[in-house]
């Protein structure tokens, strides 16, 4: 008897041992959720982070994309902006020779040869896109024009272009020139 009440006892302290190990397994197991749920949370605005950061990135490249397109747009538009700008000089030449050819038959066929090539000239310079600026008789523009010089002008109200001492040329949309011009007073 005493066998079984030691044993009745330590069935109830099994038992209750049981039970508390249960209970504090129970603690434990909230203290986990609660731990998961926490770590949960985390690792979400940590993903949450690592999507926002990989929009941005996407977002810089499409960016960046579009603007070296548009630079290489830019730059084959603008490709033979340098050789024009040469060529200019040689444009303004063949313009002084035409002006000042002499009226002499003899020498007729030659400025015609020379009108000829001036006009081949100029025709592949306009299919380049290159367009020579009106420029007598409008408003003076420090961005299309140049002052070299005020005149006294009594046609002219002041501010407006009298007289283009050089042709000033557009390349596309762009000021590849300005023209040198004289401006009233």
């Amino acid at each position: 008897m005493k066998d079984q009440v030691i044993n009745e006892e330590l069935t109830a302290d099994a038992a209750e041992a049981v039970l508390e190990a249960d209970s504090f397994t129970a603690d434990e197991a909230n203290e986990e959720a609660s731990g998961n749920g926490g770590e949960t949370q985390r690792l979400q605005e940590l993903a949450d982070e690592y999507q926002g950061r990989a929009l941005r990135v996407q977002a810089d490249f499409d960016n960046f994309r579009r603007r070296t397109l548009k630079e290489k747009e830019e730059f084959s538009k603008y490709a033979t902006s340098k050789l024009v700008t040469e060529l200019l000089t040689v444009l303004d030449n063949f313009e002084r020779a035409l002006v000042t050819a002499p009226a002499n038959p003899e020498f007729e066929a030659f400025t015609k040869g020379v009108n000829m090539i001036f006009r081949q000239l100029d025709g592949v310079l306009k299919a380049e896109g290159l367009t020579a600026m009106e420029t007598v008789g409008q408003p003076f523009n420090p961005e299309y024009h140049q002052a070299i010089m005020q005149v006294e002008s009594e046609e002219h109200e002041e501010g407006i272009v009298t007289e283009e001492v050089q042709k000033g040329y557009l390349l596309k949309d762009k000021i590849l020139r300005p023209a040198m011009v004289k401006v009233s007073m």
